[in-house]
């Protein structure tokens, strides 16, 4: 598609969703098939955290998002995601959004479309498990107590995914395999490019 389709302004995806449903399988996709450049919020909130030698876990992750929004914005870090984005010009994935300030602010800078996935608690954490990544290695009743806890907030400079997810434009359950995730996306994009973009062919 990227042949046929040539399109007229920078487009920003973000993602949102649960732990461990799939935001880093569609994040792949969107790179290696359509060059979307890669800005992800928890590298930025990794860098921080190593820079104030704190241990690298969900936790701190948690603490210096909320206080980095606390202290600028609620869309303080993926403000400073799409400035990058911005300076290259060219199509780009925001990974993860995680507050209604950051959609809201999003939205007004640019054409951006918000991509939802989720799956059964289970799966999910049995796929966290297998990726084993540094914030990772938690027992299942931590995983679901980490979750619950990003997932509503009545304060704005704290994570509420469930109304992001409730605000994407887009959603994804991703039960089954990837192939049929990469289809649901495929699909999703033939849609968002021939809406954007101008046909080439």
């Amino acid at each position: 598609m990227p042949s046929v389709f040539k399109i007229k302004q920078m487009i920003i995806i973000g993602i949102t969703g649960t732990i461990g449903a799939g935001k880093g399988v569609i994040v792949d996709y969107l790179i290696n098939k359509y060059n979307f450049n890669h800005f992800s919020v928890r590298q930025f909130l990794i860098q921080e955290i190593k820079k104030r030698n704190m241990e690298v876990n969900r936790d701190s992750m948690v603490v210096v998002a909320n206080e980095l929004r606390t202290l600028n914005s609620p869309s303080y870090i993926t403000d400073q995601l799409y400035k990058q984005a911005a300076q290259l010009n060219q199509n780009a994935v925001i990974e993860s959004i995680r507050t209604p300030g950051e959609v809201t602010s999003l939205r007004k800078l640019g054409e951006f479309i918000l991509f939802a996935v989720d799956a059964d608690p289970k799966i999910r954490y049995n796929r966290i498990v297998l990726r084993n990544s540094e914030t990772d290695n938690i027992s299942y009743e931590t995983f679901l107590q980490n979750e619950e806890r990003e997932m509503s907030s009545d304060n704005p400079n704290e994570q509420n995914i469930k109304k992001c997810m409730q605000m994407a434009d887009h959603h994804f359950y991703n039960d089954s395999t990837l192939n049929e995730l990469y289809s649901k996306v495929e699909a999703t994009l033939e849609v968002i490019f021939s809406e954007i973009g101008s046909c080439d062919a």
